[in-house]
């Protein structure tokens, strides 16, 4: 399945920021905040001010549960969020990226662009009943949330770091075996 680029982004941008409240938190500082914002490319207002910091940490349990749910719960979510919001989709390009569509103004505050631009990826993947490409990470220690868009649906972790060691806990208990 092939999504478009602002689908992948908006969606990428979400799950580390859901994953940014698993121990320990990695968004507690607006230094966070703005490696986040240049990270994913947002454009647009941005205030770098504690009451945007709050806002957008705030986002993270209610995203989490839109990106976790079952399809019709995350249907209600996206039709609560963009109603809620006001969205009104249109096509704009800018800088270097092509054509895609914003849904509320740039000078909409940092968490409403980031709620809804998460509503409207989750779009393309209810559309194509492809929920399943978000998942909890497979390391039983973890809360992370898994963003596998990969061809093959192989990823099972949410970062290097669970990966890394679940490996090592399967060596050691092959080695322990072997003794």
């Amino acid at each position: 399945m092939h999504f478009a680029h602002d689908t992948i982004a908006a969606l990428a941008a979400a799950v580390e920021l859901v994953n940014s409240a698993v121990e320990p938190d990695t968004m507690t500082e607006i230094a966070h905040l703005d490696a986040f914002f240049d990270k994913h490319g947002y454009t647009g207002a941005h205030t770098r001010d504690a009451e945007e910091l709050a806002a957008v940490r705030a986002l993270r349990t209610p995203l989490r549960r839109m990106l976790t749910s079952d399809r019709d719960t995350t249907v209600h979510l996206i039709n609560q969020t963009l109603a809620t919001h006001r969205a009104l989709p249109q096509l704009v390009r800018h800088g270097d990226v092509d054509y895609h569509i914003h849904a509320v103004p740039p000078d909409a505050s940092l968490a409403v662009r980031i709620a809804v631009e998460t509503a409207m990826a989750l779009i393309d993947l209810v559309r194509d009943d492809e929920l399943t490409r978000l998942a909890i990470c497979a390391d039983t220690t973890c809360d992370g949330i898994v963003l596998d868009l990969s061809r093959n649906r192989s990823r099972r972790y949410c970062s290097t770091t669970c990966g890394n060691r679940n490996a090592v806990a399967a060596y050691r208990a092959r080695r322990k075996g072997d003794d």
